[in-house]
């Protein structure tokens, strides 16, 4: 079946370099990634029956994760244990399944993304590094996650050393399940969905970094050809045709500009919904990890690692998205300083002077608003947002330290 899934191309047919963490994201997860167009009727039918395994895989976790907290809501510290993984789980549920239910328009941005707007190392390689050193940080939060884990594949070796049958998550069956025929393929199952769940918050984070570093790239590009075209015009241009030439490239700017934007707005509607939820949970998260973190350090490595992760996670995309936020803030004065004011001085076709100046106040503006993915439009994707979520997960976390 992986040999069947999405695998991205440029404009020139080749195939596209993937990151490791996404090259991971579409190996691991059949549920997240989209099969290749054109793919064959059983194809299409057997990875739907999969979905709906997984999605049946995942309300069984889900309920026996909840009996776990309704058999210990009595006892904050053992409830708070289950607490983060019934979080993780219903977040990831819902992220991870929406995403099933819009597989063919997530592949069609891709397509569009590593066709339009993708920076390729040999054409752009300044660029093409800036850009890598931007990702560094979701690079590192993938490693993070990893560790987070294989943390949990303790719980199977403990289980041999110690001859013990504990599941990798807390969790309250309604039936025997150390009966080792069904303990076995519990495991395995708790395996799985750890799996899907790792590989999605990392996948999904490196795929947004990377269409959002991009495309703030290209409108890094619009300044720089702007202000080129505009050095040679002054240098070479004579004077009575060098407002119309110069207008013919601000038209040209302004068109990549708008193209930018609507790709910017299809990003906005493909992730939006998804980053709501994502942003939704993360508060509570945080606390409870933290809180697990913080009351029994030696005990609860894998809370520690997890809260990194999670934590990381959220700066990174946090800095990632007030990148192309003040980008794309600075398009208007970008427009405003660009020397068309050196053309109109040099140019003595006055008609051709004002349709200029009117062209430079329409560019400014379209540029009035900064462009930014956002959470349902209740929030957008920048530090901001983030340091906001960390403040009320601490206070979160000091309510619930002073009731122990």
């Amino acid at each position: 079946m992986s040999g069947n899934r999405y695998r991205p191309r440029l404009a020139d047919g080749e195939l596209a370099p993937m990151p490791w963490p996404v090259s991971l994201y579409r190996t691991l997860n059949h549920i997240s990634w989209p099969l290749e167009e054109g793919s064959s009727r059983w194809t299409v039918s057997f990875e739907k029956l999969l979905i709906f395994l997984g999605f049946l895989v995942f309300c069984e976790h889900n309920e026996v994760d909840l009996h776990y907290l309704i058999a210990n809501w009595e006892n904050i510290d053992n409830m708070l244990a289950g607490m983060p993984t019934y979080l993780i789980l219903v977040e990831m549920q819902i992220r991870c399944f929406q995403l099933a239910t819009h597989k063919d328009r997530f592949r069609t941005l891709l397509q569009r993304f590593y066709k339009e707007i993708y920076i390729v190392e040999k054409a752009e390689p300044i660029l093409f590094s800036r850009i890598q050193k931007q990702m560094l940080v979701t690079r590192v939060n993938s490693v993070v996650y990893l560790l987070a884990l294989l943390n949990f594949l303790v719980v199977p070796v403990q289980n041999v050393i110690y001859h013990r049958r504990d599941m990798l998550y807390k969790q309250v069956y309604p039936f025997d399940n150390t009966w080792l025929p069904v303990f076995i393929p519990l495991l395995g199952l708790n395996f799985w969905v750890g799996v899907i769940i790792t590989s999605m918050l990392f996948g999904e984070l490196n795929v947004l970094g990377e269409i959002m570093m991009h495309l703030n790239a290209r409108y890094v590009q619009l300044g720089q050809d702007l202000r080129r075209s505009t050095g040679q015009l002054l240098v070479e241009s004579g004077s009575w045709s060098i407002a119309s030439e110069y207008r013919r490239t601000l038209t040209h700017i302004v068109r990549r500009n708008a193209a930018l934007r609507k790709f910017g707005e299809r990003v906005e509607e493909e992730f939006s919904f998804r980053i709501f939820v994502m942003f939704l949970f993360s508060t509570a998260l945080l606390c409870a990890l933290f809180f697990k973190a913080y009351t029994s350090p030696v005990n609860n490595v894998a809370y520690i690692v997890w809260f990194l992760a999670k934590f990381m996670e959220l700066l990174g995309l946090g800095m990632l998205g007030s990148i192309l936020l003040q980008t794309t803030d600075k398009l208007g004065l970008m427009y405003y300083t660009s020397d068309w004011e050196q053309v109109v001085h040099h140019s003595d076709n006055v008609s051709e002077n004002l349709r200029l100046m009117k062209l430079v106040t329409q560019a400014i503006q379209l540029n009035s608003r900064p462009f930014c993915v956002t959470g349902l439009k209740y929030f957008r994707i920048s530090l901001t947002a983030v340091l906001k979520i960390i403040q009320g997960a601490f206070s979160y976390f000091t309510f619930l330290n002073s009731m122990r």
